[in-house]
């Protein structure tokens, strides 16, 4: 760790990824786009001064304002750029050499503050370098003129930003005869000597002219590429106007992707609030602790000396027992939250951008199908989807999804579209899973509904407290939410139909294919009545869990990309069920769930169709185009790969352990993944151990398992003593919990207000 400020990184070292991508050390850059860009610099004045090289980093800049801008106009003179629309000035003003003349012109800005600029670049020393043909008087006369310069530059930064960009080498073998003298050696020389000179201007303090040092490092990579050898490439030019951009915009904008020159964020009463719980739960659960063995050491089993028998202490109250569970949960849940905010708040551990390459997707998933196969064992039945397949199904497309969020995968179109596929098998789990649970068990009580709800929400909620998130953020948590409340209410309003009712009379069975339609119209009408949805979530409270960005846009778009796959799973469900009671599969260990030819005949149109839709996936020209088709075909892969993994009676009665063990805490692992794994809202990569990538990976990935694992333990404790199976003592616990949602809409009504 040294020190929070990532300015200095960004402006003097980093590395390429690739060719093109250069990622700075330690912190992520962002990509502005040309309304971010007007947005940041309105009602600004921007200058570049200095020579041919600076030229082209003016003619890079306000290309991010107007992409149309053509590199025309007199070559050695002055250049203006006005954007009226956003009231923004960019000039390119005519100083190759350090000289009396630019002197006399920063001298202007320092002694009237009409018409100074807000940002100064300059730059400036191979003219003088070809002028003088190299001599050394040169470098002295140059030393004397930047040393003039100096205070007024350190006197106009009090008041503007300044940037002294260092010469980028050169390639001395393509350079042209009349630039032979502009050599490496001499162009370090010019640069130790500004360097030193600018650095040593402010004698009591940091100095406050910032040296853009870093446009040495991206030439050494890419000078080779020069029309020239004397000016950079395109490309090159370009990454030099977008860390310009990042180091002026960042504190403004504060993009989730660009942690470089970010400060940290305050925190928030809510914030505050959650630290002392937290804190006073440790207290608590400590003072327990010490009063249990003080308590066991009194009580300790002694030999009474006149009988010889051994006296046994007391046993603790239940009540003693369940309030140092619930301390040490929320003790344990409260270091666990501190890593959060240490990793992707507080400006302690280093953060990347994510880079993709096929070799950093592909080999991680082949390596843990290996170890998934290693793993191998018999299943305690032989049912369809019994609760090891589903758990060993959960497990291996966690794994494939977060190795697609860090791999950056989401770029290369066959891969989303094949992830989105994956995505929607949890979610066609969801209608699977909780339509068996009602239609077999009838169960539509109280106590089941909290306690799903407080296993799908206790994590996230303590997220948005602690991290200063909304709900809407960890979208997938409201998306399964909302689609387990879609399915209770259609199951539980009258007229309740479950398996035992059917049986006794098959109109029932009717009865509910009439509501699966009736949702099914619901399901339909909304997707495509934008305006009707959104003003159901519009209404407040509503509008505070699924609102992001002020608007529930979002919230409507992820609803609407898998509408139909939560119908397809219930009606699978039900569709499996009635041909399990009518025996008319085999489910016995070893036998095919079909005739064999009846088996052989869907497993080749399994095959053909996974086959198709990969191929279609990978023709995906447009991401839009394949979102609008992917709810209506996703769940065709899906009933392949069920029909796959079940119709052979062998592949049936095994699973994989390995994978089965991560399908555990898979939702514990998809939303720990956001802050402690992947960082800036998942947009970057967490370093903890720089200059090691492979390493880094490995130990951050062993404590993000760990905290996972650890969170899914405290989750079910914590359920257990919030959610009991007694209603009077579950209303209680539910009147708590409406008053503390009621505290925290308070204070984050509070904490709005306050803002802004």
């Amino acid at each position: 760790f040294q020190g929070g400020d990532t300015c200095e990184y960004l402006l003097s070292s980093g590395r390429f990824l690739g060719e093109k991508v250069w990622q700075p050390h330690s912190c992520m850059m962002h990509k502005y786009k040309t309304s971010e860009a007007k947005n940041c610099l309105t009602d600004k004045h921007i200058v570049f001064l200095g020579d041919s090289r600076i030229r082209q980093l003016f003619y890079s800049f306000i290309k991010l304002l107007n992409p149309q801008v053509k590199e025309e106009g007199n070559k050695h003179g002055n250049i203006p750029f006005e954007d009226k629309s956003a009231s923004i000035k960019v000039d390119f003003l005519w100083y190759p050499e350090v000289n009396g003349s630019m002197r006399q012109r920063i001298k202007s800005w320092t002694e009237s503050s009409v018409g100074r600029p807000h940002i100064i670049v300059a730059g400036a020393a191979t003219w003088s370098i070809k002028i003088h043909n190299g001599s050394n008087e040169a470098l002295t006369q140059y030393k004397i003129n930047i040393t003039s310069i100096a205070p007024l530059l350190e006197k106009l930064a009090k008041s503007s930003d300044v940037y002294w960009v260092l010469q980028d080498p050169v390639y001395e073998d393509m350079l042209s005869d009349s630039r032979k003298m502009i050599t490496n050696e001499k162009i370090d020389a010019y640069n130790e000597a500004a360097v030193r000179i600018l650095n040593s201007s402010s004698r009591n303090s940091k100095a406050r002219v910032k040296v853009f040092s870093v446009s040495k490092l991206i030439a050494q990579e890419t000078i080779m590429k020069s029309a020239d050898g004397l000016h950079l490439p395109e490309s090159s030019r370009d990454t030099n106007a977008m860390i310009l951009m990042n180091v002026y915009c960042n504190k403004i904008m504060k993009p989730i992707d660009g942690s470089c020159c970010q400060p940290q964020p305050p925190l928030t009463l809510i914030q505050k609030l959650a630290f002392c719980f937290f804190t006073l739960a440790m207290i608590g659960y400590f003072l327990i602790s010490l009063i249990h063995r003080t308590n066991y050491r009194k009580n300790k089993p002694c030999t009474d000396l006149e009988s010889g028998e051994e006296k046994k202490p007391a046993t603790s109250t239940p009540h003693a027992s369940t309030l140092e569970l619930l301390l040490h949960s929320f003790c344990k849940l409260g270091l666990i939250m501190t890593y959060f905010y240490l990793c992707d708040r507080a400006n302690l551990f280093m953060k990347e951008n994510k880079f993709y390459t096929h070799s950093s997707f592909f080999i991680p998933i082949v390596y843990l199908l290996v170890l998934g196969v290693f793993y191998t064992e018999n299943t305690k039945e032989t049912k369809v989807l019994n609760r090891e397949q589903t758990d060993e199904w959960k497990g291996w497309m966690q794994l494939v999804i977060l190795i697609y969020h860090i791999s950056g995968a989401s770029t290369f179109l066959p891969v989303y579209m094949h992830i989105r596929v994956l995505v929607a098998a949890y979610l066609f789990q969801t209608g699977y899973g909780h339509f068996s649970y009602f239609w077999l068990k009838g169960d539509f009580g109280v106590y089941r509904v909290c306690q799903v709800l407080f296993r799908l929400n206790f994590l996230v909620v303590v997220l948005c407290i602690v991290m200063d998130r909304p709900y809407q953020f960890y979208y997938f948590v409201p998306l399964v939410t909302v689609w387990f409340m879609i399915i209770y209410v259609t199951l539980a309003v009258w007229p309740q139909i479950v398996q035992k009712k059917a049986n006794g009379n098959c109109l029932w069975h009717f009865g509910l294919l009439l509501k699966l339609v009736g949702l099914l119209t619901c399901i339909y009408f909304l997707s495509y009545s934008q305006g009707a949805f959104e003003k159901i979530f519009s209404f407040w409270p509503l509008s505070k869990c699924f609102e992001l960005n002020g608007n529930v846009y979002e919230w409507w778009f992820r609803w609407k990309l898998d509408r139909y796959v939560v119908f397809h799973g219930m009606l699978f469900a039900f569709i499996y069920l009635a041909l399990q009671k009518h025996q008319m599969i085999s489910e016995g260990k070893g036998d095919p769930l079909f005739s064999n030819r009846l088996s052989n005949v869907l497993l080749f149109l399994s095959v053909v169709s996974f086959l198709i839709y990969s191929v279609w996936a990978s023709s995906c020209k447009n991401k839009t185009e394949c979102n609008e088709l992917h709810p209506s075909v996703s769940v065709v892969q899906i009933l392949a790969f069920i029909l796959i993994r079940n119709i052979p009676g062998y592949i049936r009665s095994v699973y994989s352990s390995f994978f089965a063990w991560f399908g555990k805490i898979s939702l514990e692992l998809f939303i720990c993944q956001y802050h402690i794994w992947l960082a800036a809202d998942t947009k970057g990569i967490l370093v903890l151990i720089p200059g090691y990538p492979m390493f880094n990976v490995l130990v951050s990935t062993f404590i993000f398992v760990c905290v996972a694992h650890e969170i899914s333990q405290i989750t079910n404790d914590l359920a257990q003593i919030v959610v009991p199976k007694d209603n009077s003592t579950l209303l209680k616990r539910l009147l708590c919990i409406a008053g503390f949602f009621s505290g925290l809409l308070l204070f984050s009504a509070v904490q709005d207000q306050s803002r802004h």
